[in-house]
């Protein structure tokens, strides 16, 4: 892809993020990266930082049929990001949406308690802190992890990611005090296309980079 950069994998990706938020003299307090795939670059941002690494959890709400398109996504507390045009143009009623909240909510906190085990969640208050994932499409997740974070009082909230469409790049500025993005490119299929190397990460790896002593 002419004029936008591709980054050889997660960790090469998150050593370049680490440099763009040190440039841009972010005062981080902690990291918190999405799992699976931001773990890889939140480990690499928080030890270039050197700050705690945790995590925020959300789940993709999909559309029937399809669970890949995403018509919302909930986080492991309940909060709730949804996206009423894709509901409107797929016709899905509410009832199937909190059918479906219900479901990923459960799910999203399952996975926030497997990864921190008996490790209670960080405490944000008055802090900056810096969610990183390893790209963003439509951005549900990251948004439902947003309106998570935005509860806690006085928090600085900074998005990093590597790659993102302008249009979701500059939804999630609308969002949160700061957005550190690396690429922004106009013609946007997806995540992966912008790594050499996008290998699924399992969640005995993901864990393995929270476990990491920074």
């Amino acid at each position: 892809m002419e004029g936008t950069r591709q980054f050889t994998d997660r960790e090469d990706a998150g050593e370049q993020l680490a440099g763009a938020l040190q440039d841009q003299e972010v005062a981080a307090d902690i990291v918190l990266a999405i799992p699976r795939g931001g773990l890889p670059l939140g480990r690499a941002v928080a030890d270039a930082l050197d700050v705690p690494l945790d995590i925020v959890v959300a789940k993709k709400i999909g559309a029937p049929g399809n669970p890949e398109y995403a018509i919302g996504a909930v986080a492991s507390d309940g909060s709730v990001w949804r996206n009423p045009e894709a509901m409107g143009d797929r016709g899905i009623d509410e009832d199937y949406f909190e059918e479906q909240r219900r479901t990923e909510a459960e799910n999203a906190r399952e996975k926030a308690e497997r990864y921190r085990g008996e490790q209670p969640e960080p405490d944000l208050r008055d802090r900056t802190v810096v969610v990183v994932d390893d790209g963003v499409a439509t951005g549900s997740t990251m948004r439902a992890c947003l309106r998570k974070l935005q509860d806690a009082a006085g928090a600085r909230i900074v998005v990093a990611v590597p790659v993102g469409p302008p249009d979701t790049i500059d939804d999630l500025n609308a969002m949160v005090e700061e957005v550190v993005c690396l690429e922004t490119p106009s013609r946007f299929m997806g995540v992966g296309q912008f790594y050499e190397h996008f290998e699924q990460v399992s969640d005995e790896e993901a864990m393995e980079y929270l476990e990491s002593s920074s």
